[in-house]
């Protein structure tokens, strides 16, 4: 990773890399938002820029050919798959729509 960006806070210290200059940027402006101290970043040439240096680091008027986007945010190049059918539930406790079938009947049960 050719910018390292570091900071304080009261629970200690955090260094991340990050591969391009706006990324090192955007990670600095939100350590900074989030309450950290002495945030600074370290070029790949190793020049050690402090938090009103930050500017520093924009890119120029000029197009960037290849934009650089942090690992979580890539996406994917497949395409989205269709929408599962819906399927209709059945209720177990709902009675069936069926006409009851004739039963034999047996007569009145024979007491003891």
């Amino acid at each position: 990773m050719p910018y390292l960006v570091t900071g304080t806070n009261e629970y200690g210290c955090a260094n991340h890399g990050r591969g391009s200059p706006t990324l090192a940027l955007r990670l600095a402006r939100k350590l900074l938002r989030d309450g950290y101290m002495d945030v600074r970043v370290c070029t790949p040439r190793g020049r050690v820029l402090q938090s009103d240096e930050l500017d520093e680091l924009k890119p120029q008027d000029k197009p960037q050919e290849e934009t650089y986007m942090a690992k979580g945010e890539q996406r994917g190049n497949r395409e989205a798959k269709k929408p599962k059918k819906e399927k209709t539930k059945l209720i177990a406790a709902a009675p069936s729509r069926k006409e009851a079938a004739w039963q034999p009947d047996f007569g009145p049960a024979k007491k003891k």
